[in-house]
């Protein structure tokens, strides 16, 4: 069939779009394309086993080093209690519209059966994400026009409206009811990537530190109180004024906090109409670790979005942090405008 010169142009025309677009994608996710969580080809094999491996997201000893599996959970006092928050490695805490919070986890070394309630991704997940190389991330959407973004970001993709594994508890309100079921999620992500040197270092407390019984941080609409247990030996989490409880049974905490300020600005995607914040997670800035009753005035950098973050004593030399749980909460540091 022959083209006309105007059917010539609209055709050069339409193939200029399409590329275009393609490397706006390029650009915005770092220059990959999430997996999609049904491909079938073979998954990568289990590493072998090591007596001394100990996982790099808590130091802890572990026989091998499992897949990243992170969800966006929901942190609304509606969501709360959260269900398998416990087994969690390392626990961020992020600022997001109406000053509420929301929870980004990270699961390798134990993985529970159920976690949730899952909610929706921000644009400061994309950052966050490209650190632990290809992990497998589980969320329940995403504002329209950020919903491609983060699917074409460097992840597996497990949005909850293209996979299965997914549920509704019928004795919560939804949004506040959507769960997952983890051996589905992972059976749907063979080729999340394992867990890796994110900037974490663990060892005996270093000298210094200011005794400290309690630790808090707040934004807007939400509010964090760390208090030391040395009968646990542990923080203790208490949010809005209570004690922040597991959906199993006992007060979340961790032995390790790091309370992490950041320059919170805003994100081009609206939620409801309003920006919401948006915490910049690569650059530098000031830091307080809190682990064994003792808080550590430090330094943080980070300065690419695909390597982790180093925490630095005034010495020069490296933080260290205690074995176990890690949480990390982005405070509003200089610089916000949010």
């Amino acid at each position: 069939m022959r083209l006309t010169r105007r059917g010539k142009i609209a055709a050069i025309s339409s193939a200029a779009a399409a590329v275009v677009l393609i490397l706006g994608f390029f650009l915005l996710t770092g220059g990959t394309t999430a997996f999609k969580a049904t491909q079938s080809s073979s998954p990568s094999p289990a590493p072998t086993q090591d007596s001394n491996l100990t996982s790099p997201f808590t130091g802890e000893r572990i026989k091998s080093l499992g897949p990243e599996l992170i969800f966006k959970i929901d942190n609304v006092p509606q969501a709360r209690p959260p269900t398998g928050l416990t087994k969690a490695d390392i626990v961020y805490l992020l600022p997001v519209d109406g000053g509420l919070s929301r929870i980004f986890a990270v699961f390798s070394s134990r993985i529970p059966p159920i976690v949730g309630p899952v909610r929706s991704s921000r644009q400061e997940d994309i950052k966050l994400l490209r650190q632990f190389g290809t992990p497998a991330f589980a969320f329940s959407g995403a504002q329209p026009h950020l919903l491609p973004v983060v699917e074409h970001a460097r992840i597996v993709d497990l949005y909850a409206g293209i996979v299965s594994g997914y549920f509704r508890d019928l004795n919560r309100v939804e949004p506040y009811n959507l769960y997952a079921n983890t051996r589905q999620l992972l059976a749907e992500a063979p080729h999340a990537s394992r867990a890796r040197d994110i900037g974490f270092r663990f060892g005996p407390a270093p000298a210094g530190g200011k005794p400290t019984r309690s630790y808090s941080v707040s934004y807007p609409a939400a509010a964090f109180m760390f208090r030391w247990s040395a009968a646990d030996h542990r923080w203790l989490v208490w949010m809005d004024g209570s004690p922040a409880y597991a959906a199993q049974g006992g007060q979340l905490g961790g032995p390790t906090v790091v309370v992490q300020y950041v320059r919170v600005t805003l994100s081009p995607y609206r939620e409801l109409g309003i920006r919401p914040p948006y915490a910049n997670t690569v650059g530098s800035g000031n830091a307080v670790v809190l682990r064994n009753g003792r808080a550590y005035d430090v330094r943080w950098s980070r300065p690419d979005a695909d390597g982790g973050t180093t925490f630095t004593l005034p010495s020069g030399k490296r933080m260290t942090f205690a074995r176990g749980q890690v949480w990390v909460v982005f405070g509003y540091g200089r610089g916000s405008t949010a």
